[in-house]
């Protein structure tokens, strides 16, 4: 069974001190990996383009998911563990396309980047 993916941007901007300062970029990578594991994969990508929208987290459908209407859901300023723990929690119930985004996520969806679903 192919599970849902989630793309985590970690280039130029997101995942980065520089640009957000005081954020522990590696312990919320590591807790959506551990929080996640046999639920979604995980995969760092470089620069989704979208950069003034960082940490930029894509949310992709299993195939179930994408054949129920599901597609990538693109979440902007993921900078916190409320927000990480909340892509988990929604992706333990299905993720896009079997189930609704969790009420806390719902600010943080936005448009995706230049390229769109090319980069994925």
């Amino acid at each position: 069974m192919t599970r849902p993916r989630v793309r985590v941007c970690r280039d130029c901007c997101c995942g980065t001190s520089r640009k957000h300062p005081g954020v522990d970029h590696d312990a919320l990578l590591d807790l959506l990996v551990t929080s996640t594991t046999g639920v979604a994969t995980v995969d760092v990508s470089p620069c989704l383009l979208a950069c003034e929208k960082s940490n930029v987290v894509v949310v992709q459908p299993g195939p179930t998911g994408r054949r129920a209407g599901g597609r990538p859901v693109w979440l902007r300023e993921v900078l916190d563990r409320t927000s990480v723990e909340a892509i988990a929690t929604w992706l333990e119930a299905g993720g896009p396309g079997l189930c609704d985004g969790p009420a806390s996520l719902r600010p943080l969806v936005t448009t995706p980047g230049v390229l769109g679903e090319a980069v994925l």
